[in-house]
């Protein structure tokens, strides 16, 4: 079966040259880089060792061949968003990123689709780079942060850039980054195994809550992480929805539960029955495949939680490809 992979990650491999222009610590850099892995430094602080295959398009693609995805869909790493540097900064580094994802997808357009990022800090210069990204560059869509230097995405500074999002039709992958209590809880990986979860939940509850999906109907947006927590605290939400509508429906008059067929979630719950709830409770067609490669918490055999489901061929294909055309708005005719 044709394979889409919606939500991988990958960085310039030489990064370093715009970093290197700006004066703040927090800007991610290479260091110890070799032809096989290199370690990564943000505020002069180990951060994270990477392999090539986190920047290397070929290797990439041999990996792909191994696993049988026939594409991915390529989007940076989040913390490079940098929603907390200079604008001016922000917008040469997401420049650069984009321009160094546009020459990958355009060298391998039968492998790669591409995602951009934008200086979300800045509502005018995001859509600049939302303009480049889907007229100039051919980018398929973009990808943001759960929220903006601790702003919820229901925050009226970013209504222009949604609304323009969805006049040009660019789809919106959303991703987890800068966790809310991330600093207070950073033993055990809670940031990643807790915090993550619980930052999708909250980017979805404020789009909900804040009139976003109800201003904005055609907007195309998937998150990750299957959702995060949100659908399966969808119960405990509708019900403080009901209970307290005064805090809870203050944009909208529409229980949170009937928005599960209006957004796409990636298929990375890590557990079949999670992934059988979440097929239960917003639909397979709203649901593709995702791994969260190169990382060590993606899924290390793309779409064998899918392929164990008890549901149609048919509708595993639209998991593992379908609904991925469908989100990035392309024929599913060439591709499958």
């Amino acid at each position: 079966m044709f394979k889409i992979d919606i939500h991988t990650h990958i960085i310039p491999q030489n990064i370093n040259n715009i970093t290197k222009f700006f004066s703040d610590e927090r800007f991610l850099i290479y260091k110890d880089i070799n032809q096989k892995e290199a370690d990564l430094y943000k505020d002069n602080l180990f951060f994270r060792r990477i392999e090539c295959n986190c920047w290397d398009a070929k290797v990439r693609i041999n990996d792909m061949h191994e696993s049988k995805v026939d594409m991915q869909v390529l989007s940076t790493i989040p913390v490079l968003f940098s929603y907390w540097s200079k604008v001016k900064d922000c917008i040469m580094l997401s420049n650069f990123i984009n321009d160094h994802l546009a020459e990958i997808v355009k060298k391998y357009p039968t492998q790669y689709f591409g995602l951009g990022t934008i200086p979300m800090q800045d509502t005018d210069a995001s859509i600049r780079e939302i303009d480049r990204c889907i007229n100039e560059l051919n980018l398929h869509g973009i990808q943001i942060g759960t929220n903006i230097n601790g702003r919820n995405l229901s925050d009226s500074k970013f209504f222009p850039i949604f609304e323009f999002a969805e006049k040009v039709n660019c789809p919106i992958f959303i991703h987890p980054w800068d966790v809310m209590g991330g600093q207070e809880m950073q033993k055990y990986w809670l940031p990643w195994l807790v915090g993550m979860p619980a930052e999708i939940s909250r980017a979805v509850c404020s789009l909900i809550f804040g009139g976003i999906l109800e201003k904005f109907p055609n907007l195309k947006i998937a998150f990750a992480h299957g959702g995060g927590s949100f659908p399966f605290t969808i119960g405990r939400i509708d019900k403080g929805f009901l209970a307290r509508p005064d805090l809870c429906a203050i944009n909208n008059k529409i229980l949170p539960s009937n928005y599960l067929d209006t957004f796409y979630v990636d298929c990375l719950t890590h557990n079949v029955n999670a992934l059988e709830y979440l097929v239960n409770t917003i639909g397979f067609n709203k649901i593709a495949l995702g791994t969260d490669y190169p990382f060590p918490l993606g899924e290390t055999k793309p779409g064998e939680l899918i392929s164990r489901l008890k549901i149609t061929d048919k509708q595993k294909q639209r998991m593992y490809a379908g609904t991925a055309l469908e989100w990035l708005g392309l024929d599913e005719k060439i591709y499958i």
